[in-house]
C-alpha cells in the first residue's frame, strides 16, 4: 500500500510531495542539544516530532541515515553571535576551570542525560550523534572554502559571513525583511559590515583551538553545516528544528554551506512549533525550565508526555500544564487497560485491517496529522465489526509510528500468589457490597507493589510503579 507523503516545507511556505535525492533511502538531519545543561520539554517535544517522522518515513518503507549532532562548544548565548559560549557559562556554574578538559566533563554528563531522555521517551536513537568539538578540522575546511570565494572578512573578535553577497539569504520562510528589521534593533558589534552578519570563527586565546586566522573556536552555525555535510553529503533530504531556529540558525546554516559548495543544503525544512507555559515560549531565563527529571519526580510517565504531545499538531502551540499532563497519562492508562482485556490474542500481521491502516497511513502521510491517526484508535476499538484478533494486531502495528510502548504494557506479569489471593477476596467483598473491608485490602495490596484497578468484567493487577517497562 503505497501513499504519497506531504510535508510543509518551510522553503516554500506549502505543503509538497516528498521525493527523495534517493529511491527508499532518506538523508535527516535534526539539530540535536547544547549540552550545557539538562534538556527543557520545550525541547523535548521538537525531538519527539522528529522522531514521528522519521517513524512515518520508515513505516512507508524508506531506510534513514538520521544524524543529530551534539552541540558542546560554540553556542553562544545569544544566537546573534553576542554573549559568552553556553558551555563556557557552564563551567562557570559549575565551578569548573576554564579548560576544554573540564568542557568535556559537563558536555560528557548532559550529553548521556539527554540519552537518558531519549530512552525514557521511546524516541529511536539517531544513526550517528556527533560532536561538534571533534568536527574542528571540518569546520575550518568550509570556512577556507568560503575565504577562497569572497564571503568573509576579519574583525577584532572574530571570522565573520558576509550576508551581502549571498543574495538569497533570508530564504527560508521568506524571512529577508523580517531578519533584517530583527538584526537592526540588536546592540551589535560595530565592526561588522552588515547587522545580519555571522560569526563563523571566534578569537579566545585562552580556550579553543588553532585556526588559519587565529586561536579559538566554531561559530555553532558552522558546525551545523559541517556535520551534516560530512555525514549526509549536499543536498540532503530533510532538515529539522524547533521555529525558532528558522530566522537565524537555519538561515545561516543555508547562507553559508550553499555559498560554500553552490549546492541547496537540504530540499525540505520542517520545523516544530513551540510548548507554551503561561503563555510563554519554554525558556530556562524566565522560569518556565521544566525538564523530564522534573516530570518523572511528580510520579508521571514520560510516555505520557509524549502522549500529550502527540494530540496537538507539530506545526501549532502546545500548551503545557500540569492538569493536561494528569489528563493525557489517564488517557494513555486507560488505553493500556482497553488493550488488556484483548491481550490474549494472537498477534498476527497478516490480521492488520487494510481499511483502518489505509486510514492511518493518509493521517500520518498528511504532514504527520498524529491527532487524526490517534483518533482511529479508539474508533478501531469501538467497532463492532472487527474481531479482537484484529484490533490488537492493528493498534500494534500503528504503534511502530506512535511510539507508545503499547506491546511492553500490556504483557503478561507474574502476579505473586499473595496478590492473587487478595484481589480475589477483595472482588468477593466488592459483589457483597462490603466497601470498606475491599478498600483495605486494595491497600493491602499496593503495599506489596501491585495496584488493582477495576474493569467492567472484574479487575486488573499491574505493578505500582510507573508504568513504563
Amino acid at each position: 500500500m503505497d501513499l504519497d507523503i506531504n510535508l510543509y516545507n518551510t522553503l516554500s511556505l506549502k505543503k509538497e510531495k516528498f521525493k527523495p535525492i534517493k529511491n527508499k533511502k532518506i538523508g535527516l538531519y535534526t539539530c540535536g542539544p547544547t549540552v550545557y545543561n539538562f534538556v527543557h520539554i520545550g525541547n523535548i517535544r521538537t525531538f519527539i516530532f522528529e522522531d514521528i517522522l522519521r517513524r512515518t518515513f520508515e513505516y512507508n518503507g524508506f531506510k534513514i541515515k538520521h544524524i543529530m549532532n551534539i552541540t558542546d562548544v560554540g553556542h553562544l548565548s545569544s544566537d546573534a553571535d553576542e554573549g559568552e559560549d553556553k558551555m563556557t557559562l557552564a563551567l562557570k556554574r559549575e565551578n569548573k576551570p576554564l579548560t576544554l578538559k573540564a568542557m568535556k566533563e559537563v558536555a560528557d554528563f548532559y550529553a548521556e542525560r539527554f540519552k537518558e531522555d531519549i530512552k525514557n521517551l521511546n524516541i529511536k536513537m539517531p544513526s550517528l550523534m556527533p560532536k561538534a568539538s571533534e568536527h574542528i578540522k571540518e569546520d575550518i575546511g568550509i570556512i577556507k572554502r568560503l575565504e577562497r570565494k569572497g564571503f568573509i572578512y576579519k574583525t577584532s573578535d572574530g571570522i565573520y559571513f558576509d550576508v551581502s553577497k549571498f543574495k538569497n539569504y533570508g530564504k527560508l520562510g521568506r524571512q529577508k525583511k523580517i531578519a533584517s528589521q530583527k538584526y537592526s534593533r540588536i546592540n551589535i558589534n560595530p565592526e561588522k559590515k552588515n547587522p545580519a552578519d555571522f560569526a563563523l570563527w571566534k578569537f579566545n586565546d585562552k580556550l579553543g583551538w588553532k585556526s588559519p586566522w587565529g586561536e579559538g573556536f566554531p561559530g555553532w552555525h558552522i558546525e551545523c553545516s559541517a556535520m551534516s555535510t560530512k555525514y549526509l553529503g549536499q543536498p540532503f533530504d530533510v532538515h529539522t528544528g524547533g521555529i525558532d531556529h528558522i530566522q537565524v540558525h537555519h538561515q545561516n546554516e543555508i547562507a553559508q554551506s550553499e555559498a560554500a559548495y553552490e549546492n541547496p543544503l537540504a530540499h525540505y525544512w520542517l520545523h516544530g512549533a513551540f510548548l507554551i507555559v503561561d503563555q510563554k515560549k519554554m525558556a530556562k531565563s524566565d522560569g518556565t525550565f521544566i525538564t523530564l527529571k522534573d516530570i518523572k519526580e511528580k510520579g508521571f510517565n514520560p510516555i505520557a508526555f509524549r502522549y500529550l504531545t502527540l494530540g496537538t499538531h507539530y506545526r501549532k502551540p502546545l500548551n503545557f500544564s500540569w492538569k493536561s499532563l494528569e489528563s493525557a497519562q489517564k488517557s494513555l492508562e486507560h488505553l493500556y487497560n482497553q488493550l488488556l482485556t484483548i491481550s490474549n490474542q494472537p498477534i498476527d500481521k497478516n490480521k492488520i485491517d487494510k481499511k483502518f491502516k489505509e486510514n492511518f497511513l493518509k493521517a500520518i502521510n498528511d504532514d504527520l496529522n498524529i491527532p487524526q491517526a490517534l483518533a482511529l484508535i479508539q474508533k478501531l476499538l469501538k467497532s463492532k465489526l472487527k474481531t479482537d484478533e484484529y484490533k490488537l494486531s492493528t493498534i500494534l502495528d500503528f504503534d511502530r509510528v506512535l511510539g507508545l510502548k503499547i506491546k511492553e504494557n500490556i504483557a503478561p506479569i507474574k502476579i505473586p500468589r499473595e496478590v492473587e489471593e487478595l484481589a480475589k477476596r477483595r472482588e468477593s467483598l466488592r459483589k457483597e457490597k462490603k466497601w470498606e473491608e475491599a478498600d483495605h485490602l486494595r491497600k493491602k495490596i499496593l503495599e506489596l507493589g501491585y495496584k488493582i484497578e477495576d474493569i467492567k468484567k472484574g479487575y486488573i493487577l499491574k505493578r505500582s510503579e510507573h508504568m513504563v517497562r
